[in-house]
Formats: structure tokens, C-alpha cells, sequence
């Protein structure tokens, strides 16, 4: 039984295409995003979150599994290194402060969760596949997908692009609009802040657009990283060639704290700023001053 590795499953999501959708999301990520802010989709195996703010030092955690201790002051500590993401854990914690991250769904119950929003999505919603990044599980993807459109459903795949183009060709007969991740337009840039270049994903995004798919083109916006005049006119130059784009996204950069202590992770840019109102909306004047139609 063909089964896929996901995170959650967001019912009537309205920021993951157009219309009312359903978004699936997937484990497991090629990039390393320094401002990620769906740390806990990162990895593909499954992983333990602690929601310190939650514990109530019950210490059940602790009687089943001997990785869960206390220190002296009470906090709650989890020795990373020998856990398995078992779940025994979570199962007994009476106010949810333990939770894992990924877990195995079939094609049919994916298929059966996603159904529940149907009736809301009216002549435009549909559901989307993102993550974490899809097509690293292509295969469970593109199934997903030829079910939905089987049943009508409008589909749409949400990726960071960094992946063979043999994982596009999977699902490009099912899915009819592709949401493209663009974090920076330099390479040493890119590779600096995510931990690869940005060839292989314009590659694909050229292939793509070969295809005459549809795109959105989604752009992380990070202050002091990729939002100087050089940088939104190197995104730009990256989308005068695309004949098949939609639109540009514009996603100002917050922090997602919580998430990072839950993994026991440092967050990356935990010092920096989030996105000011006043530069989120120059940079989408600045697209739409280039006739690059911005999607709110």
C-alpha cells in the first residue's frame, strides 16, 4: 500500500493558492532555510516536539520513556540523541505538550481528508500539496494528485524547486497550478542562506514554465537578506523570462519561535526583525510598478 510521510493536513487554508483549499503538508526539505518557518518539516524522519509552554511537570513522560528528565529548577529536558519518536511519550501526556512531527498516511485517508473542504471550495479552491517540499516524495504526491483530479478537484504543488525534474514529471499531468519558492537570486547568496545554489531550482522553473503551467512565484521576504534594490531587481530579471506567470507572492518574514524550542533548535535568525508593513508594501509596488501582478 503506497503510503506518504506527512506533517498535517490544514483544512480550509486560503494563503496556499487560490479559493478556499486543503493543504497537505509534507516531511522532509533539501533547503535549509536560515528564516524557516516550518522548522519541524525539515527533516523526513519523524521527530518529537516539546511545547514547553504547555508542560504542567506531571513528569508521566517520564515514567514510560527514561530520555524525558528534570532539572533542578523544573525545566524539561529531552536527551535528543537517543530519542526514536516512539510516541509512548505523547500518549501519555494529559495536556498535549508532547507531540511527533510526521506521520505515515495512506493514499486513501489523504485522499478521504482532503474531501471533507470539497463543498467549500466553489469554482476556484482546491487542494494543495506543500511541506517541507512535496516532491521529494513524488510518487505518493503524483498519486494524490491523479485521485483529486479524477474526482475534478483543482490541484496545486507548492516547492522550493531544488529537486531532479524527473520529480516534476510525476505530477505534471495532475496538477494544475505550481506554486515556486524564489529565496534569492544569487547563487552564493542562496546557497549561503538555504545551503545549496539556486541552478538547479531556475533550471527546473524554466522546464516548468516550458510546460505552460501556470505559476506563482512566492517570495520569502527577509530585511538585510533579500530585499535590497539589487536583489528585487534580480528576482525580477528571473520573471521577465517566464511566459506562464501569475502572479508574485510576497510572504514577510516572522519568526516562529516556538516551533525552534520545540525541536530543541536554535533559530537561526532569532535576532533579526520581522518584515515591516512599510516594506512589505514597497516591495509589492515595486512589482506592480514592473507589471508583475502581485497576489495579496
Amino acid at each position: 500500500m503506497l503510503k506518504g510521510n506527512i506533517i498535517d493536513i490544514k483544512h480550509l487554508a486560503v494563503h496556499d493558492g487560490p479559493g478556499i483549499r486543503t493543504t497537505v503538508f509534507f516531511k522532509g526539505c533539501p533547503l535549509r532555510c536560515w528564516w524557516c518557518h516550518n522548522p519541524e518539516s525539515q527533516a523526513v524522519k519523524k521527530e518529537l516536539g516539546l511545547l514547553r509552554n504547555r508542560c504542567i511537570n506531571c513528569r508521566l513522560c517520564s515514567n514510560v520513556c527514561r530520555l524525558h528528565t528534570f532539572d533542578s529548577e523544573g525545566k524539561h529536558l529531552v536527551e535528543r540523541a537517543g530519542c526514536s519518536s516512539c510516541g509512548k511519550c505523547v500518549d501519555v501526556c494529559p495536556v498535549n505538550a508532547l507531540e511527533l512531527y510526521g506521520h505515515s498516511i495512506s493514499l486513501e485517508k489523504t485522499v478521504a481528508e482532503v474531501l471533507k473542504d470539497r463543498v467549500f471550495y466553489g469554482s476556484n479552491g482546491g487542494c494543495t500539496l506543500s511541506g517541507g517540499e512535496p516532491l521529494l516524495q513524488s510518487e505518493f504526491a503524483a498519486a494524490v494528485l491523479n485521485e483529486l483530479k479524477k474526482l475534478h478537484i483543482h490541484t496545486a504543488v507548492d516547492t522550493c524547486g531544488a529537486v531532479p525534474w524527473s520529480s516534476f514529471e510525476k505530477v505534471l499531468p495532475v496538477t494544475d497550478m505550481f506554486l515556486f519558492d524564489l529565496k534569492h537570486p544569487d547563487p552564493e547568496e542562496h546557497r549561503r542562506m538555504t545551503g545549496v545554489d539556486n541552478k538547479l531550482l531556475l533550471e527546473n522553473l524554466q522546464q516548468l514554465d516550458s510546460c505552460g503551467k501556470p505559476i506563482e512565484i512566492r517570495i520569502p521576504l527577509i530585511p538585510q537578506y533579500n530585499s535590497t534594490p539589487e536583489d528585487l531587481n534580480g528576482f525580477l530579471l528571473i520573471m521577465a523570462s517566464l511566459k506562464n506567470l501569475t502572479a508574485v507572492k510576497i510572504l514577510p518574514f516572522h519568526h516562529a519561535r516556538f516551533k525552534y524550542q520545540a525541536l530543541d533548535i536554535a533559530e537561526p535568525l532569532a535576532g533579526l526583525e520581522t518584515c515591516s508593513d512599510e516594506l512589505y508594501r514597497q516591495v509589492q509596488d515595486f512589482f506592480r510598478k514592473n507589471n508583475i501582478s502581485v497576489s495579496e
